[in-house]
């Protein structure tokens, strides 16, 4: 298990800062180049100690200045609870012009190189709407389900971090980068852009093209389109093929070496289905469609 060196960390002398429009609102357009205190903010029906209060606040001002329009979380202080999960303390703060009001939100216990030590989505609606150049004290709880990296919680250098929602984009394995045209790779990334958002943790396939050719052989060019955060490794593909009658045409099991469809990416690919594979003559290929089958 998982398991810090101390039970208390102290203060991580890091901050994880991001422009608030890649985590919640569009910010302000704004060319200013100050730089922001917040102030401690703790609601009134908060049950905090005066000894609390005091090291929110020695924290917030301790806490580097911010850019205009973000959002950071400042971490001060990990612990280990009785159920060998981790309490990790942190200041979310707002530099926003306005108030905000957080949703569910991924966050991240990083380690001094960035690797992944928990991850958790927390509802951060219970802490209310923050106002405007503020900072509010929350305490995430990771479970041990939650804690992704086995060893040591090194002893400074983590932090906590906001996942940033990168925007879905086009995958091309080598041989497909090497080999198409740039206008049909334009054409490609275009389609990614344009189509229907995933549902989070969902893997689909969409189809781009279908064709008949003289041999018999069907070709099917697809999108598999990865919207988890993970990446996927496919070993083999049991797919069948329906054209405009939502009649069967094609199966068959297609079998991958080293294929991956890295995380928040669509990557195209094609499958060609011999003659043999092929059940319906002349089949009706203004609409068609590709789909996994079980084996």
């Amino acid at each position: 298990m998982f398991k810090p060196t101390r039970k208390k960390k102290g203060k991580a002398n890091k901050t994880n800062s991001v422009p608030v429009n890649e985590v919640l609102v569009q910010p302000e357009e704004t060319g200013a180049k100050e730089e922001i205190e917040t102030e401690l903010y703790i609601p009134e029906s908060w049950d905090v100690t005066d000894e609390e209060r005091y090291v929110y606040a020695f924290h917030n001002t301790q806490s580097p200045k911010l850019k205009p329009n973000q959002i950071s979380i400042y971490s001060m202080e990990l612990l280990e609870n009785e159920y060998g999960g981790l309490v990790v303390t942190g200041l979310i703060r707002n530099s926003v012009s306005q108030p905000i009001l957080f949703e569910q939100s991924t966050i991240l216990l990083l380690g001094p190189d960035q690797e992944v030590i928990a991850k958790k989505e927390f509802d951060l609606s219970r802490l209310g709407t923050i106002p405007s150049l503020k900072a509010v004290p929350w305490k995430f709880e990771f479970s041990p389900a939650d804690i992704e990296l086995q060893g040591e919680v090194p002893a400074s250098g983590w932090q906590l971090a906001f996942q940033l929602k990168s925007e879905h984009r086009l995958e091309l394995d080598q041989a497909w980068e090497a080999s198409i045209a740039e206008e049909t790779k334009t054409a490609l990334e275009k389609i990614v852009a344009e189509a229907p958002p995933l549902k989070p943790g969902e893997l689909n396939f969409m189809g781009l093209e279908a064709k008949l050719k003289e041999d018999g052989n069907l070709v099917v060019t697809f999108l598999i389109r990865n919207g988890t955060d993970k990446n996927v490794n496919i070993e083999q593909l049991p797919m069948a093929v329906s054209d405009a009658t939502q009649e069967e045409i094609a199966r068959g099991v297609f079998k991958l070496e080293d294929f991956e469809v890295r995380a928040n990416t669509s990557k195209p690919w094609s499958f060609i289905f011999p003659a043999s594979m092929v059940s319906k003559e002349n089949p009706d290929l203004s609409r068609w469609r590709l789909y996994a089958i079980q084996d």
